[in-house]
């Protein structure tokens, strides 16, 4: 699929996608919500500027840079993608508290039910308001999530300008290697 039209972005607020999820993941990765273009493209961390995938690269998740097109290949590496709020909003402040505390519910229910070792919550105000955490940091939490060890990322949207492709890389190589650890 090629660049989504203005219609079809349009079109995509408040559509969901599919969760990339399998049974015993390495690390289970957790947007914020699908943004437009990930709801039109029906890829994770679709929109060109995201940093995800080039962070999942740096910090050595992946052998190469995977396009968004190409998210299939994760769970065979061990990863999975899934969001707090499975709608899709042109930017995440758009969401509610009530649907990050409720998004944060039906997570630990995926978690309980699909078991991945680790959690990892790209996006420490999302993780924050979901689960009650209002002082939580960046990197490994102290709880677990329905026995998965927990994980806070910054988030890798080009929104995001308090984190370069390097530093963000560096934050992802920090899970890796407690993950190989």
């Amino acid at each position: 699929m090629g660049r989504p039209t203005k219609d079809e972005l349009a079109a995509a607020v408040d559509r969901t996608i599919p969760d990339l999820i399998a049974p015993g993941l390495d690390v289970l990765f957790v947007g914020i919500n699908p943004g437009l273009w990930s709801a039109a493209t029906g890829w994770h961390f679709a929109r060109p500027g995201n940093r995800f995938w080039p962070a999942l690269h740096r910090g050595g998740f992946t052998p190469r840079q995977l396009p968004p097109s190409e998210q299939d290949q994760l769970p065979g590496l061990g990863l999975g993608i899934t969001n707090m709020v499975a709608r899709a909003s042109a930017r995440a402040d758009e969401l509610t508290p009530a649907e990050l505390v409720a998004g944060a519910e039906i997570l630990t229910g995926k978690v309980a039910h699909y078991r991945p070792a680790w959690v990892a919550v790209v996006g420490v105000t999302a993780y924050r308001i979901g689960f009650g955490r209002p002082k939580a940091g960046f990197g490994p939490q102290p709880e677990t999530l329905a026995g998965a060890r927990l994980w806070v990322l910054p988030n890798p949207s080009g929104l995001n300008a308090h984190f370069t492709p390097e530093t963000l890389g560096a934050a992802f190589g920090e899970l890796r290697a407690a993950v190989a650890g």
